[in-house]
């Protein structure tokens, strides 16, 4: 199962590095990370995107919490939340494809964010599914470059994750 495990943890250098040795350690792939500050300086968050059944996400949850620097863990699988990733994908675009290509990211919601003579490249925003989904729209020989984020994640509602 896919599991989006949030992490609160003090913003000092090999922190991050504590976290990744963790997983590697005990076997455990890391499909997607993401970190950075939070609205205070001294904190920062990191979204970690793993497959796992329930009872290896509640081991590595149990192993986060036991790292100094780690102040909250949360599985934000476990409910309710909001999901997204960023993707910029560099599309050969001529002649008669740079319409349908245009046509098919509006579909989506892209933006065209830099324009060539030969290429397209597009800004899309939208959880893991939507961006696949996407990418199998277009013809792959096409697809000159793609750059995606990994998933940020957000509990929805009154569900928090703070000091």
């Amino acid at each position: 199962m896919r599991h989006i495990i949030s992490v609160l943890l003090e913003n000092e250098p090999g922190a991050l590095s504590r976290v990744v040795g963790l997983f590697s350690a005990r076997g455990f792939n890391i499909e997607s990370l993401t970190v950075a500050p939070t609205e205070d300086s001294t904190l920062s968050r990191m979204t970690i995107v793993t497959h796992a059944s329930d009872e290896v996400v509640e081991q590595i949850t149990k192993h986060l919490n036991r790292l100094v620097e780690v102040i909250k863990v949360y599985d934000l699988s476990e409910g309710a939340h909001i999901e997204r990733e960023l993707m910029l994908i560099k599309i050969r675009a001529v002649g008669k494809e740079r319409e349908e290509i245009k046509r098919t990211a509006d579909i989506f919601r892209g933006r065209v964010i830099d324009v060539t003579d030969k290429s397209y490249t597009i800004e899309l925003t939208g959880d893991s599914l939507k961006l696949d989904a996407f990418i199998e729209s277009i013809d792959r020989p096409s697809i000159l470059e793609t750059v995606r984020t990994g998933a940020s994640g957000i509990g929805r509602g009154e569900r928090v994750l703070r000091v």
